[in-house]
């Protein structure tokens, strides 16, 4: 999609250097706008990734992080696990530049797949306390607490991964180039190019 984006900039930004019939401030707006229009691209697809990844994946660990009964727990653990399994979130780091341990896709899945195994281990005949530890102990593994409420512990930039690289490059290039051309365009304003 990128790639796809790139070319037809290329093509648009072509067009308008290779024509006599606009002015230099109206080419500068005509690809103020569409560097405009690609930041906005890049913001959306950002945007509905997290929402789908919140979706298909946290709210069911956190689901199963609050489960009173075991049976419960497993269920909404299995979803969360069977779509990191189906996107590929099963190893790698989120991270760009600093491979911090907290940036650690491979350990968080594993430590989803370890909580899920102790569920699915437990003997059908524990008791109730065992139950109930095993639940407290996966609502912490799974689970950070914070000022602001409980959160989920993933490794942030998660919902973009393994694509990351990707939407780092069409963010910064799309953010540097519509910053770039909207300060021209003011430039040409202010000096009165044609």
């Amino acid at each position: 999609m990128l790639q796809f984006i790139c070319i037809h900039i290329v093509r648009f930004q072509n067009h308008l250097l290779g024509g006599n019939k606009m002015g230099k401030a109206s080419k500068i707006i005509a690809l103020a706008i569409v560097a405009t229009l690609v930041f906005c691209a890049w913001s959306t697809v950002r945007i509905v990734k997290a929402v789908q990844f919140d979706m298909n994946c946290t709210q069911y660990i956190k689901r199963a992080a609050d489960a009173n009964t075991v049976e419960l727990a497993k269920e909404e653990l299995a979803k969360a696990i069977s779509y990191a399994e189906k996107n590929n979130l099963t190893e790698g780091v989120v991270s760009i530049f600093l491979h911090q341990p907290k940036n650690d896709v491979g350990y968080w899945y594993k430590n989803l797949t370890e909580a899920y195994a102790e569920l699915e281990n437990l003997p059908e005949d524990a008791s109730s306390l065992e139950k109930t530890n095993l639940l407290m102990k996966m609502r912490e593994s799974l689970t950070d607490n914070k000022e602001s409420g409980v959160y989920v512990t993933m490794p942030r930039g998660i919902s973009i991964y393994p694509k990351n690289v990707h939407y780092f490059w069409w963010g910064l290039i799309s953010t540097i180039s519509c910053l770039g051309l909207w300060i021209m365009v003011f430039v040409a304003w202010w000096y009165n190019w044609n």
